[in-house]
């Protein structure tokens, strides 16, 4: 195709200054004036802060998206041209604009078959002019903004990706620029270009990032235990309370409450807290101990106390010493054991299996169970001596399913923990997967809470939501049509709902009085207990006390009716 210009008349009238307006027009385009000085000081920043390929990519896409938005300009400007005249429009834009001037060396132009080849010459590049002035010569071409611009025209042009490339680059010492480009599968490098096109983030790069390295600080360094304590409920705040208080003194602190709220997490942050974080915090699980070796590693052994016994070893009372020993799930100690460990306790003294002589240890102990050790008493499997001696200063951790309220910034923080731990981007939870973790009753407490999310990070999709299937996968898509109290995926209404259903309507009552019914039921099958009477109803305590409040003022009493009163609605 020819390579001579049109007039460029034209052009030159669409662009209009307009100082009162503060506004320069190039046709229905505002443009901007900026001086080279300033772009060079972006470069340089863009250079420094993200490095080299992140700033060519960053530049590479600025000036590929001009360039698309001239290729469009270019077709309005003149209509009545021929495509391949319209083409070389791009070019005269280019310097009308300040970019550089353009020579066309060669041109193969072929939208139809798909077919480009264009060589040309660039004098003064201002991109090139730049770089030199501020870096000096270059052994790489630098015109990336430059080179975006061609790509990003000529690519509109031809509905494919073109990619341009300097065969050389006033930068590097030139007399001037040239560009060659081609499709970019023609280029034998070309894969290795596309990642200055693609639109990505760098700022979601820099998270997983960022994710790498807390995850490998998280395995390096201890954790703080009590920033993972979280929560605001009036339970937890009391719980909480009563650890700072006896953190700083000597007491040994006996923290119970059921499976899974965290009663180890209690127990090291107590130490954090107390005048011995400088020293071992050595944690034992009784229940895991067999019964002929409980003595053995809570006391040490001397070597040749019995067979096998081929050397000397350390138990975890010398092992805390001027630390904290955690006895977790103490409930679980044989008597025998207990006997010794109320002696240690009375005399602050051990003595090793096998061993004649008798040590002194200096620990803060610290108890734990999920047993009613005064049943326990009663029952004959702990002793009451023991127990007064380490029920020195109680704390009852409680339940998940009484600190509603926590939930949710519970397992934000996990999110973001596993989500560190897994390498992952989550951007949250989905309301409903959310509504299911505040309505589901917790049997398995914080241990059960964590499983969970780390189970939704695993299978949620990288930068999506943790969604309610993620949480509970279990759950057939036949059957979901919502949540029922405790968090489960609702059933669809079955024959025996329908039986229900007609049942009410046939006993003639009127749905108040079938409402205050249903209120009164599950307020006698909790005892009286409105808060447990809610979660029967699958609502809050204040929206269970206002109907009740509401049925009271308007005088509405529960009917006789033929319904049974263990009626499960």
């Amino acid at each position: 195709m020819s390579l001579k210009f049109p007039p460029s008349d034209d052009l030159r009238r669409l662009l209009r200054f307009e100082p009162d307006n503060g506004a320069i027009w190039l046709g229905d385009r505002r443009m901007v004036l900026m001086h080279t000085k300033a772009l060079t000081a972006l470069r340089q920043d863009l250079i420094t802060s993200v490095g080299t390929e992140h700033a060519r990519r960053i530049l590479t896409r600025m000036g590929y998206s001009a360039g698309m938005c001239d290729a469009e300009y270019a077709r309005r400007t003149r209509p009545d041209m021929t495509l391949n005249e319209c083409f070389l429009v791009g070019p005269q834009l280019f310097m009308l604009e300040g970019a550089a001037h353009v020579t066309p060396i060669k041109l193969v132009f072929d939208i139809q078959a798909g077919q480009f080849y264009g060589e040309f010459s660039w004098d003064h590049s201002w991109e090139a002019y730049s770089h030199q002035q501020k870096y000096g010569l270059n052994t790489d071409p630098a015109c990336w903004t430059l080179l975006g611009y061609a790509s990003g025209y000529t690519s509109a042009f031809m509905g494919r990706l073109i990619l341009f490339k300097e065969t050389m680059c006033a930068a590097c010492g030139a007399e001037h620029c040239q560009i060659v480009g081609r499709p970019i599968e023609e280029w034998p490098d070309g894969d290795a270009h596309r990642v200055y096109f693609n639109d990505d983030s760098l700022m979601e790069k820099m998270e997983a990032l960022q994710s790498q390295v807390d995850a490998l600080k998280s395995t390096l360094e201890p954790a703080n235990q009590c920033s993972q304590l979280i929560g605001n409920s009036t339970a937890f705040r009391k719980a909480y309370t009563l650890m700072q208080k006896v953190a700083q003194t000597q007491a040994t602190v006996l923290l119970t409450g059921d499976t899974g709220v965290g009663k180890e997490r209690f127990a090291r942050a107590l130490h954090e807290l107390s005048s011995r974080s400088d020293r071992p915090f050595v944690a034992v699980n009784c229940a895991a101990l067999p019964s002929e070796l409980v003595e053995a590693e809570l006391f040490g052994v001397e070597k040749g106390a019995y067979t096998g016994a081929h050397t000397l070893r350390i138990g975890r009372f010398e092992r805390a010493d001027g630390g904290t020993l955690l006895l977790d799930e103490i409930g679980d100690l044989p008597l025998a054991a207990q006997a010794k460990l109320l002696r240690v306790l009375q005399e602050g003294e051990i003595e090793r299996v096998g061993g004649e002589t008798t040590r002194k240890v200096n620990v803060r102990l610290v108890a734990a169970t999920n047993v009613d050790l005064h049943q326990a008493v009663l029952a004959g499997r702990f002793r009451a001596d023991l127990l007064y001696r380490l029920n020195v200063y109680p704390i009852c951790i409680p339940p998940l399913r009484e600190r509603k309220s926590d939930i949710e910034p519970l397992a934000q923080g996990m999110l973001a923990r596993f989500c560190a731990l897994h390498n992952k981007r989550v951007l949250g939870f989905e309301e409903r997967a959310l509504k299911a973790l505040l309505q589901h009753d917790w049997p398995g407490n914080i241990r059960e809470l964590e499983n969970l999310v780390e189970r939704g990070v695993i299978l949620a999709p990288q930068s999506g939501k943790v969604e309610l299937e993620h949480l509970f996968p279990r759950q057939p898509d036949s059957v979901q049509t919502g949540l029922d109290a405790h968090g489960h995926l609702a059933k669809l209404p079955s024959t025996h709902d329908d039986d229900l259903c007609a049942r009410i309507l046939d006993s003639g009552s009127s749905l108040e009085e079938i409402d205050s019914l249903v209120l009164d039921h599950a307020v006698s099958r909790a005892g009286g207990n409105l808060s447990e009477a809610a979660r029967l109803l699958g609502m809050t305590r204040p929206q269970l006390a206002y109907r009740l409040k509401h049925r009271n003022v308007h005088g509405v009493s529960a009917p006789a009716t033929d319904l049974p009163p263990s009626i499960p609605i």
